[in-house]
Formats: C-alpha cells, structure tokens, sequence
C-alpha cells in the first residue's frame, strides 16, 4: 500500500512542483540535491540567533524545503529507524555546500538574512549548524503538523514531536559549509 501511495505521489510532485516557487539546489555534477528552495518573507515573531543576527518579520529567507518523495524511495529498503535517521543526516548534510553556494551566488545575497526550515524531526540538527525555534502561532503549529502527517505515515515513523522552525544564519551556513 505504501509503496503504491508513494508512486502516486512520485506522480503528483512535478505537477506540485510547477505550481510551487520552489527551485532545486543543484549538485556539482549537475544532479539535483535533497532541497528545493524558494525566497519568502518571514511571518513569525522577531528571533536572535546564537550568532546575533536578528530575524523580524518580513525579512527575507530562504525557505528550505527536503525533497521528500526522493527522500522515501531512498529509504524504502532501510528498515531500521537509526539507519534512516544517520542516512537522512548524512544526505542533508552533503546538500548543504551545495546550498551554501546557492545562497553565495543568488542574485539577491545581500538582502537574505538566513535560511529557514520547517520540521518535526529536528534531532541532530543542532549538530548541523541550525538553531531550534518554536513555532508560537498554536494554529499554524497544528496546520504544519497535520501537513507531515502524510510523510511522517509514509516514512514509517510515529513522530509526536510538534513542528518547529530550524533557522541558520546565512553568516553560519557560509562560515559551516562554504566549499
């Protein structure tokens, strides 16, 4: 059954994604990463990274979004849950210098302040160079949740956790990743 509804969403996401801003993150070798990513404007309330940059409302980001039907059929065959968790660490970290460079070259680099995710699983991405935010808006929190839902069943993992934001300084991811 999962892999039927995982082949339908293979089906469904390249008409998703030509109706979405989002833009892949290419690899050297002209292969695309896990992210796809898209310019936004911040809406949540004011934050200060551990570096100090500031973060307030309307400015702008990078919206980094994981690449989740690849990301599945990736982990089809892994069935143990700290493999998937160590593999889908590793793949995301191998994405980000080529998103570093993304960022580095963006025609509007000197406006882009961070880049911003929006997760439930967020363990060792401490260990990445992102900082743990909150999500303070309860409705927004409980619409992003019930957005993963689909993934977190397809994924095979009963994630409780709620939605947070992972933010990195363009500053960090530069500094961090910058090949």
């Amino acid at each position: 059954m999962k892999s039927y509804l995982l082949g339908v969403w293979n089906v469904i996401d390249p008409i998703y994604y030509s109706l979405t801003r989002l833009r892949y993150v290419p690899d050297n070798d002209k292969r695309n990463t896990l992210f796809r990513v898209r310019l936004t404007r911040y809406k949540g309330s004011r934050v200060i990274l551990k570096d100090g940059t500031v973060i307030n409302k309307n400015d702008l980001l990078i919206k980094i979004h994981l690449h989740n039907v690849r990301m599945l059929t990736d982990l089809n065959n892994i069935t143990s849950e700290v493999k998937r968790a160590v593999y889908v660490y590793h793949m995301i970290k191998r994405s980000l210098p080529r998103l570093a460079n993304y960022v580095q070259i963006h025609y509007r680099n000197k406006e882009i302040k961070a880049i911003i995710g929006i997760t439930t699983l967020y363990r060792g991405a401490d260990r990445l160079g992102f900082e743990i935010t909150s999500i303070n808006n309860p409705y927004y929190s409980i619409l992003k949740k019930g957005s993963f839902l689909p993934i977190n069943f397809l994924a095979n993992t009963s994630c409780r956790n709620s939605p947070v934001y992972l933010f990195m300084s363009k500053e960090q991811l530069l500094t961090l990743y910058n090949i």
